[in-house]
């Protein structure tokens, strides 16, 4: 406990900064003799969360308990018993006691949301994926049923809902429900900037896999047009059709570019310096969408690649007069390492990251749906660099390599039930969807379907 107490103790600007984020009220939080506690400066009361082990450097926690906050007579979010990770009480157990300065939680709340926020389960992981990655079925929350479900911004709401009793008055924030989607540009023409051989490959796939007769008799004229802009007919170049779509429902896409090659094989074929992809580049600019980085493939454990790859970045668009607030992107492949690719984002003036979520299955890696101040776990350091978790990946839903289910209705309820579980609390439904993801009309329709879900 006296570990726990400690660790948790150089955390406190951190969990203030993000409670006082999430109410829009500066609280001081702190902790002793194993319990830690937020209050109001200048203001009496508090509410107190009992430590737990669960939660300490190192420790696997236990199953999960299920707490139904209707009985106590709070409001659950999501209309169902919120999950207790690590919690070790019998089910039906009160949680939640009133003492004369205002309430003590016996759940460690705050204790599992710094664990879920600083991914400290990730920490020297060694059951990784073929591409080094930390799998959802890997995780505490997949193996206990509570991967589809923001548990951290759960409890925070039932925390706010303890604060408007303590504080009458309060000007307590209420957050508003929001849709964010992004596309990683790994490839953004189907014939351009591609070898002889290669060019040979995807014509013969339009042929047999895609059934896609005529497209060899154009593909040559595509090829040759994308030596100054991305062919209009070019199945691959959705981008105009993106961003009408966005512009419709009201939505800013960020679009994400690849700008090394550290895996020939994997990373992207084209160079930000191609006359299309500048073409591009000023063209999503001048529709006032995002412009940000997608980090190579090899990168996500290189500190000087990620930085010399940022820089290029902004070059490219200082020269194009691309002027932005702020940068932020994507690993390429997902591909992540706790705290190392953080850190080295930090290091490279980032101002976000979207990587958060597992490539096998969608949901919340972090237990949230907000977007947070990024933090050291193990120098125990807040950082210049925040988190803005991705919920879902197209492909992760759809692809057979990973949920497999395909383009219809299962995927669409699928993305809808994680969209009304951020709408629940307030927070941010971001979805990630490829520029190539949108070349027929049934994804077309899909992807449509998952913006209009948005406005309803």
């Amino acid at each position: 406990m006296e570990k726990h107490k400690q660790r948790i103790a150089k955390r406190v600007g951190w969990l203030a900064q993000i409670l006082s984020e999430r109410f829009g009220v500066e609280f001081d939080y702190a902790i002793a003799d194993g319990v830690s506690w937020i209050s109001i400066p200048g203001s009496e009361g508090r509410i107190e969360f009992v430590c737990s082990k669960a939660f300490s450097a190192g420790a696997s926690p236990p199953g999960v308990r299920l707490w139904d906050p209707e009985r106590e007579g709070w409001k659950a979010p999501l209309g169902a018993p919120i999950p207790m990770p690590g919690m070790d009480c019998v089910d039906g157990a009160t949680i939640i006691e009133r003492r004369s300065y205002g309430f003590r939680v016996l759940f460690d709340v705050i204790g599992f949301a710094s664990w879920m926020l600083s991914r400290e389960e990730e920490i020297g992981a060694t059951d990784l994926d073929e591409h080094g990655r930390f799998p959802a079925t890997a995780s505490h929350a997949f193996q206990h049923g509570y991967l589809e479900r923001p548990v951290v911004d759960e409890w925070l709401e039932v925390v706010r809902q303890l604060a408007v009793q303590v504080w009458p008055g309060l000007p307590i924030s209420m957050p508003r429900f929001s849709v964010e989607v992004s596309h990683d540009v790994d490839t953004p023409s189907r014939y351009a900037f591609t070898t002889p051989v290669q060019f040979a490959k995807v014509l013969v796939g339009d042929v047999i896999k895609r059934h896609q007769i005529l497209n060899p008799f154009f593909a040559p004229y595509y090829r040759q047009y994308a030596k100054r802009s991305l062919h209009p007919r070019d199945p691959a170049n959705t981008f105009d059709w993106i961003m009408d779509k966005s512009d419709a429902y009201r939505i800013r896409s960020a679009f994400y570019f690849i700008c090394g090659r550290t895996d020939p094989t994997r990373d992207a074929r084209y160079n930000l310096e191609d006359p299309a992809i500048r073409e591009l580049l000023r063209r999503i600019h001048g529709r006032g969408h995002e412009i940000g980085l997608h980090c190579s493939y090899r990168s996500f454990q290189n500190p000087a690649v990620i930085e010399a790859e940022a820089r290029c970045l902004r070059r490219v668009c200082n020269e194009e007069g691309i002027s932005q607030l702020s940068w932020g992107g994507r690993m390429h492949f997902l591909r992540w390492e706790t705290p190392t690719t953080l850190l080295s984002l930090d290091a490279a003036g980032m101002a976000y990251d979207s990587s958060m979520t597992y490539a096998d299955r969608p949901g919340f890696r972090c237990g949230t749906c907000f977007e947070y101040p990024g933090f050291d776990p193990i120098g125990n350091r807040v950082l210049g660099v925040r988190v803005r978790p991705l919920i879902a990946m197209e492909c992760t839903v759809m692809a057979p390599r990973y949920m497999g289910l395909g383009i219809g209705s299962s995927s669409l309820a699928m993305f809808m039930r994680l969209m009304q579980a951020c709408r629940a609390v307030g927070g941010a439904f971001t979805l990630l969807w490829h520029n190539t993801e949108l070349e027929d009309t049934r994804k077309k329709k899909l992807y449509e379907a998952i913006l209009q879900g948005a406005t309803d």
